[in-house]
This record gives structure tokens, C-alpha cells and sequence, in this order.
């Protein structure tokens, strides 16, 4: 029976097979193994295309076996899909470099949904396959609720932002009641009551 390989190209070898080179394929695997724990990796852009990461049989380097991947390019003629297998399970973080064009750049399973940045935006997302889709994981984290200068607040343990508490960087508002500014406490219309 010949070797078989997961999905992410870790050579699993039959029992009686490849004889003499155990040791090479063994130490091959610990090095995919490595890569796909912890390994980082850059992807140039498809400029109005799509980049189809693959896996590896056997050998280190596939970009869809790292767990880092940056995706670096400016594109000039269109949007830019980079696609994973159908039907494989793995997560990783994926950095979307790609020089600011007016382009959405989105991280697809090759038969189902993906996960985009809209034109001109950059960062980071954790990105999951349930084997049929491509899921954000990081959506919610680190969401911005609120208008600019608006304090946030945990409302029902999602973020949420007032407009009756609000800090413009150097004076806190709340209310429109209580002002702290240079270092005084002032009440508007009310009475400011301290206990010690």
C-alpha cells in the first residue's frame, strides 16, 4: 500500500514501505509539522486574478501549510481572490498588505464563501475553513462602536459607544452634566455632592 498524504501534505507512509528513508520522510514531516504550527510566509497578489494556494505532498513550502501568511502586491487592474481547497479544515492569521488600491482583496474556499477587505483596506484577520466556507473568527474583535471622541462601554458584552460620555483627549464629558477639565471637576446645573 503506498503513502497517503493529509491535507496539509504530511506523508503518512505504509507500514513496510520506504525502507532505509524512515528517517528523511520522518524528519520532512516534523519540518511541515513545524511549519504549520507557527510558520510564516508571504503571498504576492493576483492583479485582477485569483492565486490558488495548494498543498505540498511530502515537502515543506506550501504557503496553505504556514500558519502566518502576508499577502503583499498593489493591484492596479481589478479585485484580487486568493482561494483555499474545498473540503480541508485549518485556520490561520493572514495579514493583507496589499498597497491600499481601490480593489477588495478576499480569502475564498475555491467552491464557497470568503472573508474580504473592502477596497483600500488593510490589517489582519483570523480566518477559518470549516471545510466549506471561509470564516472571520477576529469580526468582533476589537469592534469600534460609537461616533469619534465617544467612551466604550461593554453593553451586554458587545461594544457600544454614548454620546453622553465622551473624551476628546484631553476633557471628559459625561452627560453634559460633570466636566473634567485641568484638573477641575465642574457640574452644570447640578449639584456635585462628594463623600469622603
Amino acid at each position: 500500500m503506498p503513502s497517503t498524504y493529509t491535507n496539509l501534505g504530511i506523508q503518512k507512509m505504509a507500514t513496510g514501505e520506504k525502507a532505509g528513508t524512515w528517517g528523511t520522510l520522518t524528519n520532512t514531516n516534523w519540518d511541515i509539522i513545524e511549519q504549520i504550527a507557527g510558520g510564516y510566509t508571504t503571498q504576492a497578489l493576483a492583479d485582477n486574478g485569483t492565486v490558488t494556494l495548494t498543498k505540498n505532498d511530502g515537502t515543506t513550502g506550501a504557503v496553505l501549510a504556514t500558519r502566518v501568511i502576508k499577502l503583499t502586491g498593489t493591484l492596479s487592474a481589478g479585485n484580487s481572490i486568493v482561494t483555499v481547497p474545498d473540503s480541508i479544515e485549518a485556520w490561520w492569521l493572514v495579514n493583507n498588505a496589499e498597497g491600499g488600491s481601490t480593489y477588495t482583496v478576499t480569502f475564498k474556499t475555491v467552491s464557497g464563501t470568503g472573508v474580504a477587505w473592502a477596497a483600500g483596506v488593510t490589517g489582519t484577520k483570523l480566518i477559518y475553513t470549516d471545510g466549506t466556507n471561509c470564516i472571520d473568527a477576529s469580526a468582533d474583535f476589537g469592534s469600534v462602536a460609537g461616533a469619534t471622541t465617544q467612551v466604550q462601554y461593554n453593553s451586554s458584552g458587545a461594544f457600544a459607544g454614548s454620546a453622553n460620555l465622551v473624551f476628546d483627549g484631553t476633557n471628559v464629558t459625561a452627560a453634559g452634566i460633570v466636566t473634567a477639565e485641568g484638573g477641575q471637576l465642574t457640574t452644570i446645573g447640578k449639584a456635585l455632592v462628594m463623600g469622603f
